[in-house]
């Protein structure tokens, strides 16, 4: 044999060009066709990205065509109340349900099950006729299709990302962000345009066409959980797994101190900006919420980039950036409620965007720090629920000083939960995250630093 076909032949580009094997080349070919152009552990991403959008969209319909929805079906202040309120009890009655539910059983099936449901019952609110229709479809059956969604959701997200966690999970919770100014601005337009109707009807009906996308593009994930391959947990063993993880604990309060100061600012800081500074109710609306939430987005983007970045070092880094970007918005939370110049205003506005933004980017991705992976869903629905609860007492607080005549000073002492939200946080970063830091270097792996 000549030296020039041994080269060819057996030599060492023999392995890339197989005269033996004519198919080999074809083969070759066929395996580079099937590489994704994006990896699929982020094409999840953007197929929940635009599921939590809608989360937040639906959820902000009724708020916006209200109005509408009074004159038309003439409710009262008290009842229209009474929707949101029923709403908001029944998600956090639900959410630890869900979490546990999201840990015993294929999470991309409950994320594509809870996004068909809530959009069902978004289109048919459509078709409300009173309060109790409104009760029933809106905050009953939407509520609960949508406190399922969250838990299976961040879990089956940190399922997925380990090193790229908190980047990950910041992207999905920008949804929020995006959600609450895009699904309020065309909700308010569709209701404009064409009555109130058509903005449950386009919302619920565009929910389904999703659900059944992302259950096209899911559906090899259906034995991915971990729940699958193992035993799957009991009520009693995740109760008793949690209670002991401290950090877990301080996380959770931490969140409704933080949830309670983004309720109460968004219930009463259009009001405020109405009759303190004089500005329209529509402006008030939009202004209220625009440079705090896109200052929010660049913060979440920027947490979740660094803390992975940093995490990989630092363990504590995530829980660390979280207590201090509470600590860092004190100012602006206070200058927020307590200055007569609407340009500090919305500068304040914006600090406290950007600090939140920072502190939303590691919740859940601190919470996974120290929470065993067939036990995430089930914390992270606790968690939420627990927010929730706290998280409706700010209205009622911040509605009765209005009455006493100082809503400035009510809104300017939220600054006192993140002051003792930022202080706890750094406080369970010294005291007991060392020893509770889970190392997850595989999806399968959970090994408890010591």
């Amino acid at each position: 044999m000549s030296s020039a076909r041994w080269f060819y032949n057996s030599g060492p580009l023999s392995s890339c060009f197989d005269a033996q094997d004519p198919t080999h080349m074809a083969s070759l070919s066929a395996n580079t066709a099937k590489k994704p152009l994006i990896p699929y552990q982020w094409e999840i991403i953007i197929w929940l990205f635009l599921a939590y959008v809608m989360n937040q969209a639906d959820r902000q319909i009724f708020n916006v065509v209200l109005p509408l929805i009074k004159a038309d079906l003439g409710l009262n202040d008290f009842q229209a109340g009474v929707i949101g309120s029923t709403m908001v009890v029944t998600m956090a009655f639900v959410l630890p349900a869900a979490g546990y539910i999201g840990d015993r059983y294929p999470r991309s099936i409950i994320i594509v099950l809870s996004l068909a449901a809530w959009s069902l019952s978004t289109l048919l609110s459509g078709l409300s006729v009173g309060l109790i229709s409104f009760i029933a479809i809106r905050s009953v059956a939407t509520g609960v299709g949508e406190a399922m969604y969250v838990p299976a959701a961040v879990a089956f997200i940190g399922e997925h990302h380990t090193k790229s966690r908190s980047l990950a999970l910041a992207v999905h919770q920008s949804a929020l962000y995006v959600g609450t100014i895009g699904g309020g601005f065309m909700a308010g337009w569709l209701g404009q345009l064409f009555g109130w109707k058509s903005s449950f009807f386009v919302f619920g009906g565009f929910g389904i066409i999703l659900a059944v996308v992302i259950h096209l593009r899911m559906k090899r994930s259906h034995s991915v959980s971990p729940v699958i391959s193992g035993e799957r947990p009991r009520v009693k063993e995740v109760l008793q797994s949690l209670i002991k993880i401290k950090t877990a604990i301080i996380f959770s309060l931490v969140l409704g101190l933080s949830t309670f100061v983004s309720i109460g600012y968004l219930a009463w800081m259009p009001t405020y900006l109405h009759e303190s500074f004089g500005l329209t109710l529509a402006n008030a609306g939009f202004f209220s919420v625009f440079y705090n939430l896109v200052a929010a987005f660049v913060g979440v983007m920027l947490g979740g980039k660094f803390s992975d970045k940093f995490a990989q070092k630092y363990p504590s880094f995530r829980l660390n950036l979280a207590g201090t970007a509470l600590l860092l918005g004190i100012p602006s939370l206070y200058f927020m409620g307590a200055s007569d110049n609407l340009t500090v205003v919305y500068i304040a506005l914006g600090g406290f965007g950007f600090c939140r933004g920072l502190f939303d980017s590691n919740i859940y991705a601190s919470l996974f720090d120290v929470v065993p992976r067939r036990f995430h869903a089930s914390a992270a629905g606790l968690m939420v629920a627990f927010s929730f609860m706290i998280g409706s007492l700010a209205p009622l607080i911040l509605g009765a000083m209005k009455q006493g005549g100082d809503l400035g000073a009510g809104l300017s002492g939220l600054a006192w939960a993140y002051l003792l939200g930022g202080s706890a946080l750094l406080f369970a970063a010294y005291r007991f995250f060392p020893r509770e830091f889970i190392r997850q270097e595989a999806p399968a792996d959970n090994v408890r630093a010591h």
